[in-house]
């Protein structure tokens, strides 16, 4: 059986809710609807869905709360499409760095919505070529350091896991796919967002910022991620992928 695709909307905004809904409905998709982050919570204690769409002001526990509590439970490998009535920059840094995979400003075309939801889900589904993570999870290591690719996060050399946002989670994992390969901001973006929409800079450079402080690398004279002037960003460590744990 054909699997169709289920989509969670997290939205106080009713109107909102049920164009969307119909809008999604009528293009294959399965969706359920909820107004707020309780509702959210007691339908996902008994389903799954394949991606949330998550409004980013809400009454109560707004949008980036529920993402960074998605990020931390058993759903934290769902993608998550934010909105936003906000424009500013910071803000969708902000909710990036928070686990959103994607963001889209209000007011946006549901047309524009489809093709995101149809570009995250595609990038979530699909693994590097030159790396296949088994169904029973695989670590890779550099340096002193291991990242889990099912749990999503890193393991320092005392064996202690470090929580990482899907964003910081994202970038990682793309320099670890490519080490010792210089890659630019427009690679970057491309790789870890996927987006042909309007992007910026700012939020690869402040995301390298955060995993650096992850990895304990000071940017002066960084260990893992290199600046390459002019040009990009360096994963100046080999990556050893271990056996299956």
């Amino acid at each position: 059986m054909e699997h169709i695709d289920h989509i969670l909307i997290v939205d106080d905004d009713r109107e909102i809710r049920e164009l969307v809904s119909a809008y999604l409905k009528k293009n294959g998709l399965r969706v359920t609807a909820v107004a707020d982050g309780r509702q959210m919570r007691t339908f996902l204690e008994a389903n799954t869905v394949d991606l949330i769409i998550l409004d980013l002001m809400m009454p109560g526990d707004d949008g980036l709360v529920l993402s960074r509590e998605l990020r931390v439970g058993r759903h934290k490998a769902t993608p998550i499409v934010m909105l936003t009535a906000r424009s500013d920059e910071m803000d969708r840094i902000i909710g990036l760095e928070m686990g959103a995979d994607d963001y889209i400003a209000k007011p946006f075309s549901a047309r524009e919505l489809l093709a995101r939801i149809k570009a995250v889900l595609r990038r979530a589904r699909m693994l590097p070529a030159n790396l296949q993570v088994s169904e029973a999870g695989q670590l890779l290591r550099f340096g002193q350091w291991k990242l889990d690719t099912t749990a999503r996060h890193l393991i320092d050399a005392d064996g202690t896991a470090i929580a990482l946002s899907g964003a910081e989670y994202r970038l990682l994992r793309v320099f670890v796919d490519h080490p010792q390969r210089v890659l630019n901001r427009d690679q970057l973006l491309n790789l870890t967002q996927g987006r042909e929409a309007e992007l910026f800079d700012r939020s690869i450079d402040l995301l390298v910022s955060r995993v650096r402080q992850r990895l304990g690398d000071d940017a002066r004279e960084p260990t893992y991620i290199r600046t390459v002037r002019s040009e990009g960003y360096v994963f100046s460590v080999p990556v050893e992928i271990m056996e299956p744990r």
